[in-house]
């Protein structure tokens, strides 16, 4: 049986197309077709994780950026985005929030993910959100895709992009955990 030409179909219809099945370079063949052999058509969300960033002060606040782009362009929101293919997710986390607000931390804890199909009006995105507790504010920059960076008091937020405000009182309840043990 001739090798079937490739119209733009189904990766899964070439693996297990009967006219590949005991040829010698049928792997092969898939692979110059497509370079990633587990490849499936469903469609997939995108990943993009988030940093949240709490002080450990008598009167806690949080690292907030201002969007310099859209969607949300000029709302307050966590520094976070979406996640690269060599990357986790706790590692875009912290890519993220260095690159948007220069600020380097190096332990943080997993909130949750978030999975609200309507999440963001970009598309279907799952949200992953991580915590990290320093001290006291550090000097701050808007950078990147965002138009500034600064610290908020925990009890007196503005309104927050995306679905950040779950996020957020999330992290508080973590927070309050974390610090009551120490």
């Amino acid at each position: 049986h001739p090798i079937p030409p490739y119209n733009g179909g189904s990766s899964l219809t070439l693996l297990h197309s009967p006219s590949l099945i005991g040829r010698a370079g049928g792997g092969s063949f898939f692979r110059s077709l497509n370079p990633m052999p587990y490849t499936y058509e469903y469609p997939r969300p995108a990943v993009t994780a988030d940093c949240i960033v709490i002080t450990r002060e008598e009167r806690p606040r949080v690292l907030l950026i201002q969007r310099g782009g859209e969607p949300f362009r000029g709302h307050w929101a966590l520094p976070g985005g979406f996640m690269d293919m060599d990357e986790t997710a706790q590692q875009c986390a912290m890519r993220e929030r260095t690159e948007e607000t220069g600020l380097t931390v190096t332990e943080t804890r997993q909130v949750g993910a978030y999975s609200r199909v309507d999440r963001d009006p970009r598309g279907r995105t799952v949200g992953i959100a991580y915590l990290a507790i320093i001290d006291s504010p550090m000097p701050v920059q808007g950078q990147d895709d965002a138009a500034r960076a600064e610290w908020w008091h925990v009890d007196n937020l503005p309104p927050l992009a995306f679905d950040h405000a779950d996020m957020m009182r999330d992290a508080m309840r973590l927070y309050a955990s974390i610090v009551s043990q120490e």
